[in-house]
């Protein structure tokens, strides 16, 4: 998977991204712990005639830490203007939600269709949530790094087991029914994941976006929009793609009973990818219709 990452600056903010495969763009915010080497879902797109542009969004790499969200979002539309792209597939997921229905409902004109994966959509965190204390202590930017290398370590070491202890942060199923949805390539895709994976500033940034309503910017939403979510998600419940049904009616939703938050991973996964391609294809014929 050749992947080529870039610098964009724009005055004193920085943006690192990548862009792999040619064909039609999907603009790409990455979730929660993640960046411009970010992998799930991407072969199936990339097979089926798309490109990916991946901003590390704001405090991820080596991307400002912005934390104003619409002057985010206007640093990822001037990444369109330099690469010369007009309308792209905006697909976000889980803590990058608020990136992606920020980004969509301020630039609508630049917006082929809008997918969420498994992301948040309304407040999310909250400091009483013992989650969140405990994201603040082991996600701080000053220790970040060694947390990551600790959990990787581990992984690499006893990727079964790992997989095994930390599945209930991502699934409300006791871990029986959780081997049933998963798969040969599961604990290894899930390994993988915790070697690449880094917060620097970026989730902090992603815990104050996260407290927000953004009601009023779902629906601003014009583009086609697709809903992807798990039944069994511990990470991200349930409520926020109800959230988002509420108030884009004409959304589409596709809900499996997968494992779990890492709809990428497991059994369902095919499932997932079917859909989302079904849908992107859709898109894809009205816009090059001569009755559009």
């Amino acid at each position: 998977m050749h992947r080529e990452i870039s610098i964009f600056n724009s005055g004193d903010t920085t943006l690192e991204y990548s862009v792999i495969g040619k064909g039609t763009p999907i603009l790409l915010f990455h979730g929660g712990h993640s960046g411009c080497q970010e992998e799930f879902g991407y072969e199936r797109l990339l097979t089926s005639g798309f490109s990916i542009i991946t901003p590390s969004r704001a405090g991820y790499g080596h991307t400002s830490s912005i934390m104003d969200l619409g002057q985010a979002c206007h640093i990822y539309k001037s990444l369109l203007d330099h690469l010369a792209i007009e309308k792209v597939h905006v697909i976000a997921v889980s803590a990058g939600g608020p990136s992606g229905i920020v980004f969509c409902s301020m630039f609508p004109g630049r917006i082929a269709s809008f997918t969420l994966q498994c992301a948040v959509t309304k407040p999310w965190l909250v400091p009483v949530d013992k989650e969140y204390k405990m994201a603040r202590r082991i996600f701080k930017p000053e220790t970040e790094k060694r947390t990551w290398k600790i959990l990787a370590a581990m992984n690499n070491l006893l990727p079964k087991l790992t997989y095994r202890m930390m599945a209930s942060s991502f699934s409300k199923l006791p871990y029986s029914e959780v081997r049933k949805r998963l798969d040969d390539h599961s604990a290894e895709a899930f390994r993988k994941m915790n070697n690449r994976q880094r917060s620097y500033s970026g989730f902090f940034i992603d815990l104050e976006h996260t407290q927000l309503d953004y009601s009023k910017e779902l629906a601003n939403i014009q583009a086609p929009t697709l809903i992807m979510h798990s039944q069994n998600d511990r990470s991200v419940s349930l409520s926020h793609p109800e959230n988002v049904k509420a108030l884009i009616p004409q959304s589409e939703m596709c809900i499996l009973d997968s494992w779990g938050h890492l709809i990428w991973i497991g059994k369902h996964a095919t499932e997932y990818d079917d859909a989302l391609i079904s849908f992107l294809s859709r898109q894809k014929n009205e816009e090059s219709s001569p009755f559009n």
